[in-house]
């Protein structure tokens, strides 16, 4: 049986660990537990163990999951790390709080519009296709200005870059190219690294780290 608070004590000691052996402070590194198609007794188990940030990938998954938590636990922040469909932008704007994928022009307007309408002005992520993977979401690397520019003129506030490296090559390239795209375009906020690589992402700036497996186990 998967111990939930334990694996959680675990991952936040190795995030401690390996922003302080890079010189960084281990506060400054979030952890975001990814939920998605866990059983909602394993979510509760997080909960219980004291985290507060979560990951999703998909809407509806993410409405069953958390509509009546959410109530519960007011200080729940939720993710949204899976791909948006414009015609889901209504629902992931009123249950989400960060937008972690932000990845294409046509997405712009249709969330800012929402975001006015609803009155709730979410931080964003670009997500980059560091890898330039064609079955991959995500703005290209050469792409990214115009696509900041875009978010900028319509009032979107990017707070920094969200990337998935490709499975075949040294994730650390990867983390250190969104590094890179950040620092040039002044964003404060990296989120990468997943259960198998978040180490490798901490001493290249990651200030989010998604960790779904090696918290809550196999799904």
């Amino acid at each position: 049986m998967t111990d939930i608070s334990e694996n959680l004590r675990t991952i936040r000691n190795k995030i401690a660990k390996a922003a302080c052996e890079s010189g960084r402070r281990p506060e400054d590194v979030q952890l975001v537990a990814v939920s998605k198609m866990q059983p909602l007794e394993r979510i509760e188990a997080a909960l219980q163990a004291g985290q507060r940030v979560f990951g999703e990938n998909r809407v509806q998954e993410a409405q069953a999951h958390w509509a009546g938590m959410k109530a519960e636990y007011p200080e729940i922040v939720l993710h949204l790390i899976g791909p948006l469909q414009t015609n889901k932008a209504r629902e992931a704007v009123g249950l989400f709080d960060v937008i972690e994928t932000v990845d294409r022009p046509a997405l712009v307007p249709v969330l800012a519009k929402e975001m006015r309408r609803q009155g709730r002005f979410l931080p964003c992520f670009i997500q980059v296709n560091t890898g330039e993977e064609p079955q991959k979401s995500g703005v290209s690397p050469q792409e990214l200005t115009s696509l900041l520019d875009l978010c900028c003129e319509h009032g979107l506030a990017v707070e920094g870059l969200m990337c998935l490296p490709p499975v075949t090559e040294p994730p650390a390239l990867h983390f250190a190219f969104l590094q890179k795209l950040a620092r040039e375009h002044h964003l404060e906020n990296l989120s990468m690294g997943m259960s198998v690589d978040f180490e490798k992402a901490i001493p290249l700036g990651a200030t989010y780290v998604r960790v779904g497996t090696a918290l809550f186990g196999e799904r």
